[in-house]
């Protein structure tokens, strides 16, 4: 059996914090990821990593083993069903420029296009249309997983469906994701026709979303919780659905271009995003976004992906890192979201990117993330003032009224939180104890986290 190539590097999350080492397998083939899990039976612990997206430590192992899958990127696509077989290592990025001239788009996409498409099935990802359409591993139709063991298996919502459900959102901890089967979404043009409104604060955008979005595939606000007084929440909600071909005005309706313009240089100082400068930033967001804008030709990176325009944007928060905190309460629990949000505005926490979305309802993961209600996303510089204390009162209030906080962005949660944030993390353990009873794959998430 074949081993991968192996080196030693020091591995962080995308919000650049926790840095620690690691012997990374760069995996090719199903052979060489099972010599890696069996080479990892020494009790020092295996993770998967794919692009390294995730914010916190969900792909790091300190002093064990990662194997990496980006190598290993293969996939097909059937032109008349949409049904694509994936490598685990296989971006959305390079699907995307396959999938779209062909008439067919991935079924959930994030913010960036650059996560795997086992990282995607690790983080159960969700995206602008969770209300209609769910998160990733809704649209899964099978996957092969390699266990700690070395053995291979097939899973599926109707194949082993306990194992299936506990690897949808299990951050890696079940098996490492070698393959998924998963459904395309049909389209008949690159561009989105996009409605956009201005609010004046939290209660407006809150409304429109509530009163409106079911009328709207996709639907996405900017918040800002810098403004003050009763502008707080103020927001550029854009919402939209994918054009059909005569609507596009393109002569080759499927065209799609999708490219990294700059790349934020290697070392940024710490002060580049502060309160001031993000502040600035915010207002002049907000002003130059129009007040009432309908049917805008919008192309895919502009509506999905603009932060990728910047090649590693992440180290624009300087050599501390950033903090990606992503909540979700329940419908019921509203006011909560409005707590959080007057809290936030004041201490005035600077966060350069904060997303209000609506979730509909969740899947059968015991892990996954999203639940009916509002999710709000912001990343804020490492190094805050008061951070920590802050963010840890914030935890217990969305605890308190049944939600929860994403694990794929977390570098920081207490522990003692995550059973009531997900209770049915008893019945995932018990899936995982069948698959892996000597506890061969962790995470340094999932040591922080006592997941197991």
């Amino acid at each position: 059996m074949a081993d991968a190539p192996r080196t030693y590097e020091e591995l962080t999350g995308w919000g650049r914090t926790a840095p620690t080492a690691a012997t990374v397998h760069h995996a090719v083939g199903d052979d060489e990821v099972a010599a890696a899990a069996r080479a990892a039976a020494d009790g020092r612990g295996l993770i998967a990593r794919g692009m390294g997206r995730s914010y916190g430590d969900a792909a790091q192992r300190a002093g064990g083993d990662v194997v990496s899958l980006t190598g290993d990127d293969a996939f097909t696509l059937d032109r008349a069903t949409g049904v694509v077989t994936a490598r685990a290592g296989v971006t959305l990025e390079r699907l995307l420029h396959h999938l779209v001239p062909r008439g067919w788009f991935v079924p959930v996409s994030p913010g960036t296009r650059l996560v795997t498409v086992g990282g995607a099935v690790a983080s159960d990802i969700h995206g602008k249309n969770h209300h209609r359409d769910g998160s990733w591993c809704d649209h899964v139709r099978s996957m092969r997983l390699v266990l700690a063991s070395g053995e291979e298996v097939t899973v599926g919502p109707d194949q082993d469906p306990e194992l299936f459900w506990a690897t949808a959102g299990g951050m890696g901890l079940t098996g490492v994701i070698v393959e998924v089967v998963f459904q395309a979404q049909p389209i008949t043009s690159s561009r989105l026709i996009v409605d956009t409104d201005r609010t004046r604060d939290l209660d407006e955008v809150i409304e429109l979303m509530a009163s409106g979005d079911d009328g709207y595939h996709y639907s996405v606000a900017w918040t800002d919780l810098l403004a003050p007084g009763r502008r707080l929440g103020r927001s550029v909600l854009t919402r939209g659905r994918f054009a059909t071909a005569e609507e596009s005005g393109l002569d080759s309706p499927l065209a799609y271009r999708a490219a990294e313009l700059v790349r934020a240089p290697p070392v940024a100082p710490s002060s580049l995003l502060n309160g001031l400068s993000i502040r600035a930033f915010n207002e002049l967001w907000f002003r130059t976004a129009p007040r009432l804008r309908r049917d805008e030709l919008q192309t895919i990176p502009t509506f999905w992906h603009p932060l990728d325009l910047v090649g590693g944007w992440n180290r624009l928060y300087g050599p501390g890192g950033f903090v990606q905190w992503q909540m979700v309460v329940p419908d019921a629990a509203t006011d909560a979201l409005r707590t959080i949000c007057r809290r936030l505005g004041a201490e005035h926490v600077p966060s350069f990117l904060t997303v209000l979305k609506r979730f509909g309802a969740g899947n059968p993961g015991p892990l996954s993330f999203p639940m009916a209600g509002w999710t709000l996303a912001l990343d804020i510089p490492a190094r805050t003032a008061g951070l920590a204390p802050l963010l840890d009162e914030l935890d217990d209030l969305v605890a308190g009224v049944g939600g929860r906080v994403y694990l794929a962005k977390d570098s920081r949660l207490r522990a003692s939180l995550v059973p009531t944030m997900y209770p049915r993390l008893d019945e995932w353990r018990a899936v995982r104890e069948r698959v892996d009873p000597h506890g061969a794959l962790r995470s340094d998430l999932a040591v922080r986290l006592d997941l197991c």
